[in-house]
């Protein structure tokens, strides 16, 4: 293959022959020397007083190293886990959260001692002896009831259940549209708790060096920098003298961003003990104290004309933060920015509220604020749509932000970089036959048959920063990517990043973007990322689909800086002027003359010898950083066609299209593939998967994959996919994110369609999920 058809190409994954053929690296696959193996004494209850901690009887058992509680942290680890004011200006009441609870569990599952034996065996069964004297408080599991005044209190010292109470926009900014409203419709949406379920659970191998105070850690994680950067700190530890490994990633979809308890708790025993100790997180760990995601209910009116026009929405958000606030909790906000989705309206006042319960905390889960925002304003515009008798296609279609409108400021002052709704929910329609769909669906009725067609036209804003604009919502966190390319003097190339995968297929991309500017074959492209010990000094590994809509573009940048100072010493090597000095298919030739070139593997070559240009430092590689001037905003339509079963409330999904817009496309089979998933993910939360905990004592009834549903292949039809281009200006690729897009349209079109489906029932809306039961 030609090197300048490598962006655009079907290129096969090249991660996939190692996975698929064992030679991955995940966390647990490490080991070192002497290592020692931690369990965890968790809570059992949601809320509880702990009045007496005895660790005799573990202490003396087979294999036992060491039994530690809270007492035994407080000279090892300073301060407590972070919780970034992401997206929230005024925090009201944030309770703090130390690694390892000393007085008081306030949830099932939270750390109250910690266990190190020679074998993993032998530390949970120690586990076990470990006798905790717990005296239960009344646990608050209901969001509705813990946002009352005078509730039972999720932390006993806390002022009550608020953790912030926010107005984006005040109701004066929707009043006018409210008033010259001719029919409003109004609706309460929930979000069900999720737990992410990635392939592979957590783990932290840690290895402390004492004699230079020097500590390598090995974990699954997305997000390595900001690990070495928070747990030097409370280790009180030299950065440079923290590095975080994290390899081969099975999954994350958001849950590894954030640091755990864990991740503090078992480099401080490998500093306290002077060895290395390891934990892997069980399945039901990872159930149970995974950082949950969605779990949110919204209150939400529209105003509309009689003839469809969207005119005013109100919204507030009631976000169940659970325990306490995780580092990027408060970035679920998001979806009240996001609320108007694809649409244009006169005012629309949001609001949030961040009430604390008596759970595991929440935090990002794919999609993070961008599939609630879009569940709400396509469910809401269906609601328009059936109560004014209008088709939910032609609604939509008269109140598209139009392509012509573009770069257009949304409501919350948000800029909008580009769009062809119209044209995806077009090929959507064409590719489902909707207009067939809907004489099927009335000839099927005729005979008892309940078909559903739900659409979902969905936008999403990705690729964060711009930091100039986010800093101060980040606490000053700049959102730059940093990429490093270094060419070897034979030619090969080495690149760093500090964005990081998990599934996503970084090391094809990135390798094609770089073949494809060098002119090099793309095996001799190494790509390296997941250590903090090599390559930039900072990154933001992978999280709300801009690891190539910001890191991609550093890499092409820097990929670019190495090919000018190529082109300068070509033009030296042939003896011409730089201007004259033509880059294509990986040679240097002078312009007109083909014949007098050199290959990029000589000039690399060259760059290490002697007889370079004068001032021309030796080696060829480069640094570059890119930090975004604005956001990246993807957009698509699904349509998803389903059967309801009006005897047993089962639902048969019996086609599913999705046709996406993620701008210029590096991999279209990598492009499908995270479409798929997402959409699976997207189905699983319409259909089965919820956390369901006990009101009474806070314990967690669906804490193993018996009893919290999954979707399987079974469930999952053969997806239809296209897509159009709509390429970003924001950036010089032209990129959007796609990695979030199928969980963030597939619910709504779920939903939507199952709605569809019971309307000869009079039943206008339907929770997540949609069981049978539910039905």
């Amino acid at each position: 293959m030609a090197v300048s058809q490598l962006i655009g190409a079907r290129v096969q994954r090249r991660e996939d022959p190692r996975l698929i053929t064992g030679h991955g690296h995940f966390t647990d696959d490490f080991t070192r020397v002497g290592v020692a193996h931690v369990a965890f004494v968790r809570s059992p209850h949601a809320h509880a007083l702990i009045k007496k901690i005895d660790v005799t009887a573990a202490s003396k058992a087979d294999g036992v190293a060491a039994v530690y509680t809270a007492r035994d942290f407080k000279g090892q680890l300073a301060g407590t886990l972070p919780a970034l004011p992401v997206f929230v200006a005024v925090k009201k009441y944030v309770p703090e959260h130390f690694p390892i609870a000393e007085r008081e569990a306030c949830y099932q599952g939270e750390i109250v001692a910690v266990v190190v034996a020679e074998t993993k065996a032998q530390a949970a069964d120690a586990a076990e002896l470990v006798d905790v004297e717990y005296q239960p408080i009344a646990a608050v599991m209901n969001v509705e009831k813990a946002a009352q005044p005078g509730s039972n209190k999720t932390h006993s010292d806390g002022p009550d259940n608020i953790c912030w109470d926010l107005p984006f926009t005040g109701d004066e900014v929707s009043e006018a549209a409210f008033k010259a409203a001719e029919v409003v419709v109004k609706e309460r949406i929930h979000q069900q708790r999720l737990t992410p379920t990635p392939m592979e659970t957590r783990g932290v191998l840690a290895d402390y060096e004492a004699y230079d105070k020097r500590l390598t850690m090995w974990m699954s994680t997305q997000n390595p920098h900001f690990i070495r950067l928070f747990v030097s700190g409370a280790m009180g530890l030299q950065e440079s003298l923290v590095r975080v490994i994290s390899a081969d990633v099975g999954g994350g979809f958001g849950s590894k961003i954030s640091p755990y308890p864990e991740d503090y708790l078992v480099p401080a025993v490998s500093r306290l003990l002077e060895r290395p100790v390891k934990w892997i997180e069980s399945r039901t760990e990872s159930v149970q104290n995974a950082y949950a995601g969605r779990g949110q209910y919204y209150d939400v009116e529209v105003a509309a004309k009689k003839d469809g026009t969207l005119l005013g929405m109100r919204v507030t958000q009631y976000l169940d933060v659970g325990a306490y606030c995780a580092p990027f909790s408060a970035f679920q906000t998001v979806a009240c920015l996001m609320a108007g989705g694809a649409y244009k309206w006169q005012g629309i006042s949001s609001r949030t509220v961040g009430v604390l319960t008596n759970k595991v905390p929440t935090d990002p889960y794919r999609g993070a604020g961008r599939p609630e925002a879009t569940h709400l304003v396509e469910r809401m515009v269906d609601l328009v749509a059936h109560e004014i008798g209008m088709d939910p296609v032609a609604i939509r279609r008269k109140n598209f932000i139009q392509p012509k409108e573009f770069p257009f400021t949304q409501n919350f002052g948000l800029v909008v970089d580009s769009g062809d709704y119209e044209k995806t929910l077009n090929r959507a329609l064409e590719l489902a036959g909707y207009d067939q769909l809907r004489k099927q669906q009335t000839e099927g009725r005729k005979h008892g048959k309940y078909m559903g067609i739900g659409l979902s036209t969905w936008i999403e804003l990705c690729g964060f920063g711009p930091s100039s604009a986010t800093a101060p919502a980040t606490g000053g966190i700049a959102l730059s990517e940093a990429a490093q390319v270094r060419v070897m003097p034979t030619g090969s190339v080495i690149v760093y990043t500090g964005t990081h995968a998990h599934g996503q297929g970084h090391e094809t991309t990135f390798s094609q973007i770089v073949a494809d500017t060098l002119g090099v074959p793309m095996e001799s492209v190494d790509l390296r990322h997941g250590d903090t010990g090599e390559g930039t000094a900072m990154g933001y590994g992978t999280a709300g689909s801009r690891s190539l809509s910001v890191g991609g573009v550093a890499i092409s940048r820097a990929s670019g800086k190495v090919v000018d100072k190529a082109r300068k010493l070509a033009a030296h090597i042939l003896e011409a002027a730089e201007e004259d000095i033509v880059f294509d298919q990986g040679k240097f030739h002078v312009k007109g003359s083909p014949d007098k070139s050199k290959t990029f593997g000589e000039v690399a070559f060259a760059a290490y010898g002697a007889g370079l240009p004068e001032g021309m430092e030796q080696g060829l590689e480069a640094v570059a950083y890119f930090d975004p001037p604005n956001l990246v905003w993807p957009f698509g339509a699904h349509v998803c066609v389903v059967e309801v079963d009006p005897e047993t409330g089962a639902v048969e999904i019996q086609k599913y299209v999705a046709v996406d817009d993620c701008g210029n496309i590096i991999n279209p089979t990598i492009v499908e593939g995270q479409i798929h998933g997402g959409v699976t993910q997207g189905i699983g939360q319409a259909l089965f998967e919820e956390m369901i905990y006990d009101e009474e004592s806070g314990q967690l009834k669906t804490g193993t994959l018996i009893d919290y549903s999954v979707p399987t292949a079974n469930e999952i039809p053969n997806l239809i996919t296209d897509n159009t281009v709509t390429p970003s200006p924001t950036n010089e690729l032209g990129v959007k994110g796609i990695g979030e897009a199928g969980t963030i349209a597939a619910s709504a079109a779920v939903i939507n369609a199952i709605s569809d489906a019971l309307t000869p029932f009079g039943i206008k809306h339907v929770d997540m999920p949609a069981s049978p039961n539910r039905l």
